[in-house]
């Protein structure tokens, strides 16, 4: 199975479980498509701090790697990796092979 596979799995895992606190109206879609934060976001601020945690942690149970989402990288990027459930899975993909060289 491909990185990006493993790691778009365990975001919509990620995802799946932070639905599970959320009232119906607010459930987040587990699509790459889903805007997850900034003017259209679906997530409020610390809903997005609970993903970011909660897919590190999945990160590390399931690929045995530590990652840091919100580090300095991400917060000095253009192009916020938190912007969409596409682009925090593709920000995901890069620090996992970073940390697994």
């Amino acid at each position: 199975m491909s990185i990006e596979t493993q790691v778009n799995q365990i975001l919509f895992d990620a995802i799946e479980e932070i639905n599970e606190e959320l009232p119906p109206h607010q459930k987040i879609k587990a699509d790459h498509s889903t805007q997850l934060f900034g003017k259209k976001g679906a997530l409020d601020s610390l809903t997005l701090v609970k993903l970011i945690v909660t897919a590190e942690q999945k990160v590390l149970e399931t690929l045995n790697i530590a990652i840091n989402l919100a580090n300095e990288r991400a917060m000095t990027k253009k192009n916020s990796p938190f912007k969409s459930v596409e682009s925090l899975a593709n920000y995901i993909v890069l620090l996992v092979k970073d940390n697994s060289k």
